[in-house]
């Protein structure tokens, strides 16, 4: 199979962003790992200090342990 240079280059560029999404993707699952847990109450005590959350949603991720 020949690739010319811009089906090459297509090649490499779809390929780069697959792996940056991939790891970007795993980056998100250690920084949720790594998040602390917090209280109930220490939830309200934040919401009352600081108004309720937005709804708008950038990204949503849910983690499951293996």
């Amino acid at each position: 199979m020949d690739l010319n240079l811009s089906d090459e280059t297509r090649l490499k560029n779809l390929i780069k962003e697959a792996v940056r999404d991939v790891l970007e993707e795993q980056v998100m699952k250690v920084r949720l790992l790594l998040a602390p847990d917090i209280s109930d109450e220490e939830q309200l005590e934040i919401e009352r200090a600081y108004g309720q959350p937005s709804q708008e949603t950038g990204r949503k991720l849910n983690l499951q342990a293996d």
